[in-house]
């Protein structure tokens, strides 16, 4: 019988507002990395799939038509982050009619954004593709794969709301779970479309969107039986005023910022299709990468912004900044970690995409200049994620703003521009990552600044 009660215990909402600030920290955020691990798993087995069993230019396909969609997903991302920051301050502060309206009004509002992008999405999908100067080699691909994502979209909307209240309470171990099966499903899926029954890159879309509405089933289900921390009733699932601002407000900064990031990726996509196909998909392989070396900074953010929000519901400023100093020590040996292996198995990792030796070494050649960026998004993650929990996201705004509009967009087109040569009329490929690789550095000195001058302090003291 104990050992079932401790079992149980492991699926229960994590209270970070006692207890030794590294261990909550890390018995959150480990879950969330192997779910967001698993999560990534979802477009790099598209691409390596795609890559092995249709060819190189399906997998440039793929991964050209990832910032069309991701542009358009910045508006529920907004509404997610909003619903995360809310749920865990009611938390913190023991409001239960507080956490079930939030709750029930982020449902509401996550239905209403995945809908409008259902309509929205595959009716600009081909100009999209048009107008960043998709090679016709693999635009068709690219649409189909658009097209369909967006029409299953609602599978994967309600997926990450709900596992984002699921974090706001505490409990990132369940939608870990959840999301196994359904990665092992989308793989299984994704094999069975593609490689016997011939759908191509339609079939990857299609084997994603089952998977993710499985998973996003799942996390309901979940919810549903929770009942001991809120109340999941039709009276709270309806559009409520002060809730709808209070997760637009706290939300509409990282949607924004999200929606700039993507236009960004969209404006440097533009001028990664100069480059040609064989560049295209070395950046979608060094991209599906990437994702996998973003996701421990990626976690130990969400796992700050549920730490902070709970222990300002709970008036507790010493113990969040105690929190944030062990949380930086714990990313900052992660993301070191995580760069060792890249330099020492990068062609290894290149290889499972593609057999293709002249793509597989100039995806190794990015690599290798990104990899130090990731241990300075680390301090950029840790530092933002405190700022959000406590309800300031209008600071991780302008950094990202800055880095992005300001550095990394300008300094690509004029690195570019200045490499030109008769052997390069286009400029050298090696300007994409370059360019990524300062805007990181330099966001995460902002980022430490801003911390240390405390405005995040005055917005508790507010609150």
């Amino acid at each position: 019988m104990a050992e079932k009660r401790g079992l149980a215990n492991l699926f229960k909402p994590i209270d970070m507002t006692e207890g030794s600030p590294v261990k909550k920290i890390a018995a959150f955020a480990f879950p969330m990395l192997l779910g967001n691990i698993a999560q990534q798993l979802y477009s790099t087995v598209d691409s390596i799939v795609v890559g092995r069993y249709v060819g190189d230019n399906a997998l440039a396909a793929v991964g050209n038509a990832f910032p069309i969609y991701n542009l358009l997903l910045v508006l529920f991302i907004g509404v997610s982050t909003g619903a995360t920051i809310l749920v865990s301050q009611y938390v913190g502060a023991r409001d239960r009619e507080g956490l079930s309206s939030s709750i029930g009004t982020s449902i509401l509002l996550a239905a209403v954004v995945s809908i409008f992008i259902m309509i929205v999405g595959p009716l600009i999908s081909r100009p999209m593709l048009k107008l960043l100067n998709t090679p016709d080699t693999i635009l068709e691909w690219g649409n189909d794969y658009l097209v369909i994502l967006f029409l299953g979209l609602l599978g994967m909307a309600f997926y990450n709301m709900l596992t984002g209240i699921l974090r706001g309470l505490g409990d990132s171990l369940s939608a870990l779970l959840f999301l196994l099966v359904s990665t092992v499903l989308n793989i299984v899926l994704d094999i069975t479309f593609v490689k016997f029954f011939k759908m191509e890159v339609a079939g990857v879309a299609l084997a994603t969107i089952i998977a993710q509405f499985i998973s996003a089933g799942l996390c309901f289900i979940k919810l549903a039986r929770m009942q001991k921390f809120f109340d999941l009733k039709w009276k709270y699932i309806r559009f409520s005023k002060k809730y709808s601002v209070d997760i637009i407000k706290l939300g509409l900064p990282s949607g924004l910022t999200q929606a700039i990031f993507s236009l960004a990726m969209v404006v440097v996509q533009r001028l990664t299709n100069s480059f040609g196909e064989m560049v295209i998909a070395a950046n979608v392989i060094v991209m599906r990468i990437d994702g996998f070396a973003m996701m421990p900074n990626f976690s130990f953010s969400a796992a700050m912004t549920t730490y902070a929000g709970q222990n300002l519901g709970a008036r507790k400023l010493d113990r969040i900044e105690k929190g944030t100093k062990e949380g930086m020590l714990l990313t900052t040996a992660v993301a070191t970690v995580l760069v060792a292996i890249i330099l020492i198995f990068g062609r290894y990792l290149m290889g499972i995409f593609t057999e293709t030796e002249e793509l597989i070494t100039m995806s190794v050649r990015f690599m290798r200049i990104l990899a130090v960026g990731y241990i300075a998004m680390g301090f950029s993650q840790v530092y933002q994620g405190v700022m959000r929990g406590v309800g300031d996201t209008v600071t991780p705004m302008w950094i990202g703003i800055f880095t992005t509009v300001i550095i990394r967009v300008p300094l690509a087109y004029l690195m570019a521009y200045l490499s030109r040569s008769p052997e390069f009329p286009t400029g050298r490929f090696e300007i994409l990552p370059i360019s990524l690789l300062i805007s990181w550095i330099i966001g995460a000195v902002a980022s430490v600044v801003f911390y240390k001058k405390g405005k995040w302090k005055k917005q508790f003291h507010t609150d």
